[in-house]
């Protein structure tokens, strides 16, 4: 304040911002007003002729809203290098452990920088059903083998139901490595790692394809409905030929939706029906 009781420009400046970060944009008037004053005064008996509502304010003036940021073309011209080099490892490898060994040594996806370690497969190689994740979580990350936590010790139990276990299926992520925090992969991890888990199931060769969960049907078999429109739904999936597949619920959902076991143990039975010898509707 000045000496005068004035405001300085400094502090009438501050007074401003602090008015316009409270949403406070427009002046009514010169002068301050008591509203709550005002309102306990009586009110005069209206006029008998009509009296003209003083117009509104303009509106203030819409603010632009800035331009959403410009797409870096050498971003985009690195992944779809990573994407390239990750279908050219991925197409090389003529043995599991020679694709194993490949996705070892890629540098193509930052998530291996950060995971303990690879987590590969579990089962049969030989298997004639193949279950894909979407990507390993802590547990798997500590000990290098997919669904080994609660949603796999679930997935365990699954499988025993209609008469299977570890020993007669193949269990794969698309993902290899266990992002962060068990964070949802990024578009681009999933491009860096797709080519690899495709020819992961062609090196396998199964009778049939089962994703568990959305992310996994939707990067295998390219479908954008949701999981509870799709699961239980016979699709075509192309390895080195033409195999039915199919999206399940992921484990660690029925472990926090405990009701939706029913849907998982209808797909389960449709799943043994074929294995049995029963044609899908594709």
């Amino acid at each position: 304040m000045n000496g005068d009781g004035t405001m300085d420009r400094e502090a009438l400046a501050g007074a401003l911002e602090f008015y316009r970060q409270s949403g406070v944009d427009l002046a009514f008037d010169e002068t301050p007003h008591d509203r709550y004053a005002e309102s306990a005064r009586p009110q005069p008996a209206p006029a008998s002729a009509p009296v003209l509502a003083r117009a509104a304010p303009p509106p203030p003036p819409a603010r632009p809203r800035p331009a959403p940021p410009a797409a870096n073309p050498a971003l985009a011209a690195d992944a779809a290098q990573i994407a390239a080099s990750a279908a050219e490892q991925a197409t090389g490898a003529r043995t599991l452990d020679e694709l194993r060994a490949r996705l070892e040594a890629f540098e193509g996806c930052a998530l291996k920088t950060t995971a303990t370690r690879l987590v590969f497969e579990d089962g049969n190689r030989q298997a004639r059903v193949v279950f894909v994740g979407e990507a390993p979580g802590a547990e798997e990350d500590r000990e290098g083998r997919p669904f080994v936590g609660r949603a796999g010790q679930l997935l365990d139990r699954m499988l025993d139901a209609i008469g299977l276990d570890r020993t007669l299926v193949y269990i794969c992520n698309v993902v290899p490595w266990r992002p962060p925090g068990n964070r949802t992969p990024t578009p681009q991890e999933v491009a860096a790692c797709l080519p690899f888990i495709r020819r992961q199931v062609e090196l396998v060769d199964p009778d049939i394809l089962v994703c568990l969960g959305a992310p996994s049907m939707q990067m295998l078999l390219g479908v954008k409905d949701g999981i509870l429109k799709t699961r239980g739904l016979w699709m075509p999936y192309q390895t080195t030929r033409t195999i039915p597949a199919m999206a399940m619920l992921h484990p660690a959902y029925l472990l926090r939706q405990p009701a939706q076991k029913r849907l998982a143990w209808r797909d389960l039975r449709a799943l043994r029906r074929v294995m049995d010898g029963e044609m899908p509707e594709m």
